[in-house]
């Protein structure tokens, strides 16, 4: 492979000339997942020294058919969430921070201890010991204009930090339901645009943590107490426009808003 250095800077160049992704995986030798998230390490460390931010979590990626489909990869995958682009439900996002932005809906699990190698939950119920607090969430994501029609590669999304660009959280509960089948809502300026169930993602919110505390395991890290987790859509991405109005609501667990300015 390329220098994992050298791919980081690219990268990183890439977005700061808001270049349109296309999947470079091949083309700069990255043979696998290990190299992929190694090229991610580079490109989060640089954004931490570059602007300050601290890492506050996780992003999950593809845990639903219809988002496996979408994007063509099988997978999930998991990304870096710093917390200079984490909003309170009710923000305002301005498109012209992103290239082109995409949201999508989910519900986002605060983890109440350190996941350690040698306790690795086996499946979402054991997992819930892990969970202190959940809450209705917006991912913001930015795929500076990917052509889906192309398709993609789980390699390059990996490394471009699976297009992590900043959440949007309601206020965590500590008290909530099974969060295993509710069902999701999305409203659009008032109306009703697409509807979900919590269970898209993987079949339990808490099975995507499973899968990223075995993924950290793997590379040699823990889920930690505090980190926050987004655990995968549960409806299709929407990629909305200025004065768009979004709001979610999952069943028993409440809603959260998001305006889109220019």
């Amino acid at each position: 492979m390329t220098d994992p250095t050298d791919v980081a800077g690219k990268l990183l160049r890439w977005h700061a000339e808001r270049r349109e992704f296309e999947p470079f995986a091949a083309q700069l030798g990255i043979a696998d997942l290990s190299a992929a998230y190694d090229v991610q390490d580079l490109v989060v460390e640089r954004r931490v020294g570059a602007s300050g931010a601290r890492p506050i979590g996780y992003k999950i990626g593809l845990t639903s058919p219809r988002m496996q489909q979408m994007c063509g990869v099988n997978s999930p995958l998991s990304g870096v969430i710093l917390d200079k682009h984490v909003y309170r439900s009710g923000a305002s996002v301005a498109l012209s921070d992103f290239v082109h932005l995409g949201i999508e809906f989910e519900v986002a699990v605060r983890i109440g201890r350190d996941v350690e190698p040698d306790n690795l939950p086996a499946d979402a119920g054991a997992a819930r010991q892990f969970v202190d607090a959940i809450c209705p969430a917006v991912e913001l994501v930015d795929d500076r204009n990917a052509d889906y029609a192309k398709g993609l590669d789980a390699l390059s999304l990996a490394a471009d930090n699976s297009w992590s660009a900043g959440v949007v959280l309601d206020d965590l509960q500590t008290t909530y339901p099974d969060p295993g089948d509710l069902a999701a809502e999305v409203f659009l300026n008032g109306e009703t645009v697409d509807q979900g169930n919590s269970r898209e993602a993987l079949g339990h919110p808490f099975a995507p943590v499973v899968w990223l505390a075995r993924h950290l395991a793997g590379r040699g890290r823990i889920l930690r107490r505090g980190d926050v987790v987004m655990t995968g859509s549960i409806v299709r991405t929407r990629f909305p426009a200025a004065g768009e109005h979004y709001r979610m609501v999952l069943q028993g667990l409440g809603s959260v808003e998001v305006t889109i300015t220019k």
